[in-house]
């Protein structure tokens, strides 16, 4: 009984910070482009959104994302669940400075993927051997997440000054 209890606790505690985090959570992405990929006769078409973020922590990094957007009335009105298919290439824009200690696996960008209960996220690991930031993007669910995902290396280098 001790078990179930702890797993039901630990259920509702889940749904709660996944809520917060999608109502809190501002959006810091920026729409570069779209393309269609399915016809909807009503609402919007299925497409492929390209996105662009800049890492809260790390000045000279940029990362595009693209992610797939269902469309038909459902997507209109919010409801419709977005595939978990995503990709993502970040580049150093500039010289790289760090404005905080970074942590492995520290959220970058998230975006809500569904109503309630799925979002995308990117998260970022320090290569330090190699000096390089990984990215990676992928999809979870309250209950159950995809292994769906695409990493992106940005090689932290020196910038020539023009």
């Amino acid at each position: 009984m001790y078990r179930f209890f702890s797993e039901t606790l630990l259920k509702k505690m889940t749904l709660i910070m996944s809520l917060v985090t999608i109502f809190i959570t501002p959006l810091s992405a920026e729409e570069i482009g779209s393309v269609d990929t399915v016809f909807k006769w009503v609402g919007p078409n299925h497409k492929i959104v390209i996105e662009a973020f800049d890492d809260p922590k790390v000045e000279g990094v940029a990362c595009h994302l693209s992610r797939a957007k269902t469309g038909g009335i459902s997507g209109a009105v919010g409801l419709a669940e977005d595939t978990a298919d995503a990709s993502i290439a970040c580049r150093q824009i500039g010289p790289i400075k760090f404005r905080e200690e970074l942590k492995d696996g520290e959220e970058v960008f998230t975006q809500r993927t569904s109503l309630v209960f799925k979002s995308m996220q990117v998260v970022r690991f320090f290569d330090k051997k190699r000096n390089v930031l990984v990215y990676l993007v992928y999809s979870d669910k309250l209950i159950e997440g995809s292994p769906k995902n695409s990493i992106t290396s940005v090689p932290i280098m020196p910038w020539a000054k023009s």
